[in-house]
């Protein structure tokens, strides 16, 4: 699945990124509005990831939910 899937039915992925980041605020996923960086950007600040870090994470759970 590539990302402009999440991005257009980004209502519907909430609850599958919010299972794989708890740590996501409702909040937080109405702010990053499906965009990608975004989601990267608050991974970061909550789990104190790296860049690579978010990177790989973000692409294994796109890898396993397509």
């Amino acid at each position: 699945m590539n990302w402009d899937r999440i991005e257009g039915n980004w209502k519907q992925f909430q609850g599958k990124i919010k299972e794989q980041w708890g740590k996501l605020t409702d909040d937080d996923l109405t702010a990053i509005e499906g965009r990608r960086d975004q989601l990267e950007g608050k991974l970061q600040d909550r789990y104190g990831y790296t860049r690579d870090q978010v990177k790989k994470d973000v692409d294994d759970w796109l890898n396993r939910h397509s």
